[in-house]
């Protein structure tokens, strides 16, 4: 199937094209085509039993639901999954477990995310890491992860996250949903063999509390993003021991926490 093109742009999953758009400027109104995100609701069935519905960006769509379900602490790794369906394309994902008599978490809490993200009661525990970067590796990534964001520079709204060593990116996700990208990532690592531990997240948006759990999960070390954390997210990585990284931008950064692990 040919993949349609829009002023020369090749198009990719997640992405709307050429929606009408009234466009003021100092030369006054004009009609044009605008490129937008994609957004679906994606239910999640456990052993035949609705989780939770997710609002998302249709695309990688298995990564996402291994990632949460590994996230969120109901599966500790694929062995735990006997079987999953999923397609882009549907708004059902169907996973099975090994164990039939898993009972469904009974806590949910709203989350942060801009989606108005789900996550369950989880304790988490403190990183045992001695990983250290430097401050000139993680503005060198931050460049590279920047240029990275596809579906962004195609038709914006949309946040990014990034895995990254102390010298490459290794796997980067997109999706309107900040938390959504992270479970992606996690997934995707999940699903390829990729080790995230000792590793570095990079993201677009805000650092959240639900952000420095989800990171604790993946043994991540540094979390890093262009924007500030929240409070709760800085005393909770002191306590996690990881170090967050904000505003990193052109040659400056800020670390509120554990500044040790980038030589400070």
């Amino acid at each position: 199937m040919m993949v349609p093109k829009v002023k020369g742009t090749m198009l990719i999953k997640g992405c709307v094209p050429a929606v009408p758009c009234d466009r003021f400027s100092d030369a006054g109104w004009e009609t044009v085509s605008a490129n937008v995100p994609e957004e679906m609701e994606l239910s999640i069935f456990l052993n035949q039993q609705e989780l939770v519905t997710v609002q998302c960006t249709p695309n990688k769509l298995n990564y996402l639901v291994m990632g949460f379900l590994y996230n969120e602490g109901v599966i500790s790794s694929l062995s735990d999954v006997a079987s999953m369906r999923a397609c882009d394309d549907e708004a059902e994902v169907d996973v099975r477990l090994m164990n039939a008599e898993f009972e469904l978490p009974t806590k949910r809490t709203l989350t942060s995310g801009c989606t108005g993200g789900v996550a369950f009661e989880m304790e988490a525990k403190a990183i045992d890491s001695n990983f250290v970067v430097t401050p000139s590796d993680i503005l060198s990534l931050m460049k590279q992860f920047l240029k990275e964001m596809e579906l962004y520079k195609l038709c914006g709204g949309v946040h990014a996250s990034a895995l990254c060593t102390a010298r490459k990116i290794v796997v980067v996700s997109e999706d309107i949903g900040r938390h959504n990208t992270l479970d992606k990532i996690q997934g995707e690592c999940l699903m390829m063999g990729i080790s995230t531990k000792d590793t570095i997240l990079m993201s677009t948006g805000r650092i959240s509390s639900e952000m420095l759990k989800k990171a604790a999960r993946m043994q991540v070390p540094v979390v890093v993003s262009r924007t500030a954390p929240t409070g709760r997210a800085v005393t909770l990585a002191n306590e996690l021991n990881i170090a967050i990284v904000g505003y990193a931008k052109g040659n400056r950064l800020s670390v509120y926490s554990h500044p040790e692990r980038l030589g400070r």
